[in-house]
């Protein structure tokens, strides 16, 4: 079994990873560490929680000699907040006997702090698309010393509308560079951008979007609505000794402050909640409270699923089921990390079902069934997606031929005949029917004195 002693790093380095107690390269990190170190554009297709950060920001590290220039030698571009702060804090941590000077930059904040942040001088900026280009806009700072591009988690990037950002940036970069974009899927998206700005890139590839981690245990839960499934969420996590730290995904940030409500006086401070409507410093105090063990339980929404990097979580709990399965394997990874064991629960109604075989056939396995807990109550309120929809009715139908009992045809004598005006139709029999519009004028003018008639 190799270690980093094997890579020939620097003692700085490697004093540092074994303050953090990191000994042993993951597959991506063993893979991937030559490679990049070589100066070629790599591809990397890793599962999430496999190390990548450490994977590509090891091979600049160790090349990156002191500079007092401004601008950045290393551009690392990632898709959320709070992926930039976990970043920013490794790259840190990875560099703690090193000179290296790190700065992130996210939307969200004050940019005016940020540009002060920027001007004394980075070696190492971490950055989310649209913040990096309103900085390049307010002549903040240049890319044109950027030497080293890493993108990390591409295909969510692209999912969240990040594709023109990422062009504009690519051109303001100079075109001496080198590449590496880190993806837990490849989309025909990501092959677009491949092919457009990366020159013979080496694809790494560990494991296939659809493989399951092999230490993560997972079952299922048919549930018939959304406030069941609160119910039996509450049920499971009363046993504190096996649910010791949960973080459960909502597919929308409705619904997350929906279980939350429901949650809330059960739990009380055990419970926490993030997704991109809460604040800044909220979602920040959040995680770091669900991190620290202060809260035991933290729902959270899919965009947070590829933001957080959180040690020891015993349960990853899927409220609804995702609609593409590939998100369901970004959220299920959070739990197992650094190949220890965890636990997967899936919660799905009867709509939800042919999305759980979706995910069953990507991962080639079926998802062990539990039978639902008889003790357990079955709520009858719906959120509004689970209302029956009333059908609205087509007046331009045409009627059915067959008539009901409680129909009745009129009496004769109740028909109505549309004749028109009376005294029209007595004018029409003197006059005949007028044949035009001012021969019709003419038939109901009366001569007026002095006219000439």
């Amino acid at each position: 079994m190799s270690t980093f002693h094997d890579f020939k790093i620097s003692k700085y380095l490697l004093n540092a990873l074994e303050d953090l107690e990191i000994i042993t390269p993951t597959p991506i990190q063993e893979k991937s560490y030559s490679v990049i170190k070589s100066g070629r554009n790599v591809i990397g297709i890793a599962q999430t929680g496999t190390g990548k950060t450490l994977a590509f920001s090891l091979p600049f590290l160790d090349g990156l000699k002191y500079s007092e220039q401004k601008n950045p030698r290393v551009l690392i571009l990632v898709p959320t907040r709070e992926l930039v702060l976990q970043v920013v804090q490794n790259i840190k941590d990875y560099s703690k006997y090193m000179s290296t000077r790190v700065v992130g930059v996210y939307g969200g904040t004050n940019i005016n702090t940020q540009k002060l942040a920027v001007g004394e001088g980075v070696d190492v900026l971490v950055a989310t698309p649209g913040r990096l280009y309103d900085m390049v806009m307010h002549r903040a700072l240049s890319l044109k010393s950027v030497q080293k591009l890493v993108i990390d988690e591409v295909d969510v990037m692209l999912d969240l509308g990040f594709r023109f950002q990422l062009t504009n940036i690519f051109e303001l970069l100079p075109e001496k560079r080198q590449n590496t974009m880190f993806s837990a899927t490849m989309t025909d998206d990501i092959k677009e951008l491949i092919e457009a700005f990366f020159i013979s890139p080496i694809t790494i590839a560990i494991a296939l979007s659809g493989t399951p981690l092999a230490n993560i245990k997972q079952v299922c839960y048919p549930v018939p609505n959304f406030y069941t499934k609160a119910n039996l969420i509450m049920h499971l996590l009363k046993d504190k000794d096996q649910f010791k730290k949960v973080l459960i995904f909502v597919g929308s940030k409705t619904n997350a402050d929906r279980l939350f409500n429901a949650m809330e006086e059960s739990f009380g401070r055990e419970l926490g909640v993030v997704h991109s409507n809460k604040s800044q410093n909220y979602r920040i105090k959040s995680i770091k409270r669900f991190d620290e063990g202060t809260n035991r339980i933290l729902i959270s929404t899919d965009v947070m699923a590829r933001g957080l990097d959180l040690d020891a979580i015993s349960h990853v709990i899927n409220l609804d089921t995702p609609n593409y399965p590939e998100n369901y394997m970004h959220r299920i990874g959070r739990s197992g990390r650094a190949e220890k064991k965890g636990n997967a629960i899936l919660l799905y109604t009867e709509k939800e079902a042919k999305d759980k075989e979706k995910i069953e056939e990507l991962m080639g396995m079926t998802i062990e069934k539990k039978k639902f807990p008889e003790s357990i109550a079955i709520s009858n309120e719906l959120i509004p997606d689970e209302r029956p929809k009333a059908k609205e009715l087509n007046i331009h139908a045409e009627q059915d031929e067959t008539r009901g009992a409680s129909f009745h045809e009129k009496k004769e004598k109740n028909l109505m005949q549309n004749g028109g005006n009376p005294r029209m139709r007595r004018k029409i029999l003197k006059y005949k029917k007028p044949k035009t519009r001012g021969d019709q004028n003419k038939i109901r003018r009366k001569p007026k004195k002095g006219d000439g008639r």
